[in-house]
Parts: structure tokens; C-alpha cells; sequence
């Protein structure tokens, strides 16, 4: 194998798993509207991470698409979760 089949293999392997791992926290907060137990900091922060990763990946060219792909996917999770999270929070009377 060489070291450009692994980097693409590598590449793959992080973008599924990162995807994967942010999709059923947004599909179950975009259901159920369900944002008790979320934390705000942490998805408002999750998404500047993936905005500057996307520009990163951006700047580095064919080399950083993985980069840019996974992070633009996740990033509009998190920022999803973040708006129902301060709809819930701020704009919704309790």
C-alpha cells in the first residue's frame, strides 16, 4: 500500500467516523426538540472548531478535502444543535 492509498484510507475512516458520530445527536434534537440536557458552550464551541478546520482544509487544497468535508457536515450539526438549543433556552416561554 502506498502512503497516498492510506492517507485517502485514513482520510475516509475519520470523516465516517466523525460524521457518524455527530448525526444522531442532531437528528434526535432536531425530532424531539429535546435540548435539556445539552450544553450550550459546548456546540457553539464545536462549531467555531469546525469553521476554522473548514478553512483550514480549504487553504490546504485537494489535500484537505476530508478535512473540509467532514468538518463543513459536522459544523451544520452543531449549529443546528445550537439554535434549537438557544430557541429552547432563550426565546421559548417556559
Amino acid at each position: 500500500m502506498t502512503e497516498s492509498t492510506f492517507y485517502v484510507i485514513i482520510g475516509w475512516v475519520a470523516s465516517i467516523s466523525l460524521v457518524l458520530g455527530y448525526l444522531p445527536q442532531a437528528i434526535r434534537t432536531i425530532k424531539t426538540r429535546h435540548t435539556d440536557d445539552i450544553a450550550l458552550a459546548t456546540f457553539l464551541m464545536m462549531a467555531i472548531g469546525g469553521i476554522c478546520f473548514m478553512i483550514q482544509g480549504y487553504m490546504l487544497g485537494r489535500a484537505g478535502i476530508f478535512l473540509f468535508t467532514t468538518n463543513f457536515i459536522t459544523t451544520v450539526c452543531s449549529l443546528i444543535i445550537f439554535g434549537i438549543k438557544m430557541h429552547n433556552d432563550y426565546f421559548k416561554k417556559k
